[in-house]
């Protein structure tokens, strides 16, 4: 049984850390903000090139946006997480009675608020600064949406899970998990583009079946539901493998001692 109070109680603690340090809040938007601009520009300088055959706001600032929100998901997770790590936090939360999933309860509902002021922001700037009304695609795209939530749920508990058995030197791993699954997921190009092996691997990728689709829905040729049901399933069953492992790593740190020995060292 998940107590609610104590899940909401590590979701408070993120909000003080947040509200007492500009140094936490700024990553929450910044990156968002500096990418959509960034995009933005370069979509309307392609424009110019291209003429008017094609469009590139919603082609590249559209899969940009999607995969910042994706990238902002994960990274909401695994902060939260790197937290405790900084402050050498795990003894005083696991003796007390909080449970596993009220932990990882606590990192989702911290990864929703953080992730969901990123979307904010980069919706805000995509519509008034370069013309991207990313709603007037229909409510066929918000389910889509849904899926890259829960990927990115499921890639931060693994890193989390990754950094509580390796040791905190691991952190390094985990930055860069995004920019290497963007080449499978076909962030910016069709995934007809990329070579045989390659597309085999993006079968398994959630995140392609979403960008695949979206773009879809961009050209105005409907959204694939049977990659919504392919990614859907996907997505549920590698939060659930996530959540899995990071018991399964949690109770072995138990068990050995790590999670009493956890210092910087303990790689």
């Amino acid at each position: 049984m998940i107590g609610l109070r104590r899940v909401f109680a590590l979701v408070l603690r993120q909000y003080y850390l947040y509200r007492g340090s500009v140094a936490r809040l700024m990553p929450v938007f910044i990156w968002s903000f500096l990418d959509m601009v960034l995009w933005g520009f370069m979509s309307q300088y392609l424009n110019r090139i291209a003429g008017p055959a094609y469009n590139f706001v919603p082609a590249l600032l559209g899969a940009v946006l999607l995969w910042d929100f994706f990238s902002r998901v994960m990274q909401g997770v695994t902060t939260a997480f790197f937290e405790d790590v900084w402050s050498r936090n795990f003894l005083n939360l696991f003796a007390s009675p909080l449970s596993v999933s009220e932990y990882v309860g606590g990192l989702v509902l911290s990864s929703i608020a953080t992730s969901a002021v990123g979307l904010v922001v980069m919706l805000i700037v995509a519509t008034l600064a370069f013309g991207l009304n990313f709603f007037s695609y229909g409510i066929a795209l918000y389910p889509f949406l849904l899926v890259l939530f829960l990927f990115g749920i499921a890639m931060g508990i693994f890193g989390s899970s990754l950094v509580l058995r390796l040791g905190p030197a691991a952190e390094w791993f985990i930055w860069p998990i995004p920019a290497m699954v963007s080449p499978f997921a076909g962030v910016f190009y069709p995934l007809s583009t990329l070579p045989a092996w390659m597309r085999v691997v993006s079968r398994v990728i959630p995140a392609s079946y979403v960008l695949e689709s979206t773009r879809a829905i961009a050209a105005g040729r409907g959204a694939d539901f049977s990659a919504l049901v392919i990614s859907a399933a996907l997505a549920v069953l590698y939060v659930l493998a996530a959540g899995w492992i990071f018991t399964r790593v949690y109770r072995r740190a138990v068990r050995t001692g790590l999670i009493a020995r956890y210092s910087a060292e303990s790689v």
